[in-house]
């Protein structure tokens, strides 16, 4: 099972369309066809009720593989064939139970599965937790044995490399055991905060100058701040920072309650720091992290660049943090139905070729896609994936050119794992963030070149490359301020610092000021805005962010390669199309430093990101031409 999380801030186009939602529907207003069929899970609550009995029942007699794996080849397969068996039954619970709750948050039952599902979860780990220790104790030697014997082991072989890899990592059996079953306490404090900013924060009701009554929750705060009305959008900004500032307090007790349990894992498992510990699932040199920080903090004048030239065309005095979100061009401020969002998407896609297309098209038809935006639905938008069943992507659509590129976003997920599942074992079709980040960008890069490709007026397209820009902006240098921002609080933890709402207030407002220029007049950030941090989520993922930038790097890099004019002129278009397929396919078989280098992109070095650089400034050239003519204003 495979959850992949985004809140992109993008681009926007054309001129069709209806206005999105002013405020959310309830979920039973949302047309049917615009809500994921859960029912591929299964068909309702009392069959996933028996399906989890079943499930508990069942655990035991996985169990009695303990101190038998070892026995022959044949044993070692028929325990890993039980193990895999209850691990994707498993999976299924799990998503059904949270994906339930994610539609309607305020619904207690569906929050009482999921917690419900959690502790199963724990159990089984708790039951499975043998298995590693038991595997690795008979060594690299038997284990290549083994699997010259029985060839059917070959579909383990990674999992096997891995558990030999994580040797100085790895507890007694009855130590793995307790680690397992207090694995779940781990989860608490981004539960916490979850329900809280999902379901229990009071959000305040505003009046915008449309003259608009609307609760400024998530949906809505997200809507609003890119409003063309500057008066409208700082309203929101204030508002809505407003409201989270007042429980900051209880934001950094869930968000140290979290770190803490990073720091006490890395600690069991003996890893130096936590950041070494969350990139060893997955053989991520500890560069790459670094060097993307230290690429990031060189380049800020690209950035400021890009800030200045921003405000020069929306033409404010002073660039404000309110102001990053809005269109530059107003007159380009559309609006897209669901069904055009979905063509756009599968129109430019078409460079992978005629079978991803076409299946994506089956899957929203088949209601993969929960698009619509309801009360107490969780906010943001997510892909996510049971093998042997289909990907279930999580939207809140509200219309704008922001929630097709999130679409066309959470549909490389989609296509990513259904590719993997399609091609690989149960045991490699899941696969790192960090390549999985790659699928989605790269769709992304698809569908603005698209419309680039198909649009001369000079206000659109300012639009659109203005816009892109802004998405680097998201991506390459506000994912990696989270990532900073991630790196000093577990550090801060190790060395044995509380976290308070003073000291992360601080911190993330220190780094919003660096990042966007404040003390040299580039963007104003007022102190209110240092509470941002209690809203991400993805604090809660333990070094996931600076994924989305690294990817957005490797996605334009073989977005490139596919559609470049360097590509198509050469003739390594087609060529280029199939190498990328292959690692969309390929799951976990290899690590994601090489499975990318085998497509083309060599991630251990930083030419991506300094190329990523040169397009930035050279889509900074074009706007200042296109803006020098004096057609838009």
């Amino acid at each position: 099972m495979r959850f992949h999380a985004s809140f992109p801030a993008l681009f926007a186009l054309s001129a069709l369309a209806l206005a999105g939602p002013a405020q959310a529907l309830e979920r039973a207003e949302v047309p049917t066809r615009y809500q994921w069929d859960l029912k591929d899970l299964y068909v309702d609550e009392a069959a996933w009720v028996a399906g989890k009995q079943e499930f508990v029942q069942s655990l035991p007699a996985l169990g009695t593989w303990q101190g038998k794996l070892g026995a022959s080849p044949a044993s070692l397969l028929e325990g890993m064939t039980a193990w895999e068996q209850a691990s994707r039954r498993a999976d299924r619970l799990y998503a059904y139970a949270f994906q339930l709750y994610d539609q309607d948050t305020r619904v207690g039952r569906s929050l009482q599965m999921q917690q419900e599902m959690s502790q199963v979860y724990s159990s089984f780990q708790s039951t499975a937790s043998f298995m590693r220790p038991e595997i690795l104790a008979l060594g690299r030697e038997k284990i290549d044995a083994y699997l010259a014997a029985e060839p059917k082991l070959g579909q383990y072989r990674m999992f096997f490399d891995d558990i030999m890899r994580a040797a100085p990592h790895t507890l007694t059996p009855a130590e793995e055991k307790i680690y397992a079953r207090m694995a779940v306490l781990g989860e608490a404090g981004g539960t916490l905060q979850s329900v809280f900013r999902s379901a229990d924060l009071p959000f305040p009701e505003v009046t915008f100058s449309t003259g608009e009554k609307v609760r400024l929750d998530a949906s809505a705060y997200s809507k609003w701040r890119a409003s063309p009305n500057k008066a409208d959008r700082d309203l929101a900004f204030k508002a809505f920072w407003t409201a989270y500032n007042q429980f900051t307090r209880t934001f950094a007790t869930t968000l140290n309650a979290h770190v803490q349990s990073h720091v006490t894992s890395k600690d069991v498992r003996n890893f130096p720091t936590s950041l070494d510990a969350a990139l060893f699932d997955y053989n991520i040199p500890r560069n790459v992290y670094s060097r993307l920080l230290d690429d990031v903090h060189a380049n800020l004048p690209t950035l400021h660049r890009y800030l200045k030239l921003r405000q020069r065309i929306m033409g404010v005095e002073q660039l404000g943090y309110e102001d990053l979100y809005a269109p530059i061009v107003q007159q380009v401020d559309l609006q897209y139905t669901p069904e055009q969002g979905m063509q756009m998407t599968l129109d430019s896609f078409a460079p992978l070729g005629t079978e991803y297309v076409e299946t994506l098209r089956k899957g929203y038809a088949d209601r993969w896609v929960d698009f619509m935006p309801n009360t107490g639905k969780s906010p943001g938008a997510y892909s996510n994936t049971v093998y042997g069943v289909h990907p279930y992507q999580l939207l809140n659509f509200n219309g704008a050119w922001d929630d097709v590129s999130t679409l066309a976003h959470e549909s490389g997920h989609s296509m990513h794992s259904f590719m993997s599942s399609s091609k690989q074992p149960y045991a490699t079709a899941s696969y790192s963030t960090f390549v999985a980040e790659v699928a989605s960008t790269l769709n992304e890069n698809l569908l603005l070149h698209h419309v680039l490709d198909r649009t001369q007026d000079d206000r659109t397209r300012l639009f659109l490359l203005s816009s892109y820009l802004d998405s680097m902006r998201t991506t390459l240098f506000r994912q990696t301020l989270f990532a900073e921002f991630e790196l000093k609080i577990h550090e801060m933890v190790e060395r044995g610092e509380p976290l308070t709402a003073d000291a992360l207030n601080k911190l993330y407002l220190g780094l919003l000021r660096q990042y966007y220029g404040h003390d040299a007049g580039v963007v104003q950030v007022d102190d209110l805005y240092g509470a941002e941090w209690a809203f991400i989520p993805h604090f809660y993922r333990n070094f996931y962010v600076y994924q989305y930038a690294t990817s957005m790097i490797g996605g334009m890099s073989l977005a490139d390669g596919m559609i470049g004019k360097d590509a198509v002129k050469s003739g390594k278009a087609q060529q280029n199309r199939e190498a990328y397929l292959r690692l969309m396919s390929a799951g976990s078989s290899k690590y994601p430093i090489e499975l990318l280098r085998d497509a083309g992109v060599d991630m251990s070095t930083s030419e991506p990101f300094n190329a990523a650089m040169r397009e930035m400034n050279l889509i900074m050239d074009e706007i200042e031409r296109i803006y020098a003519r004096g057609n838009v204003k």
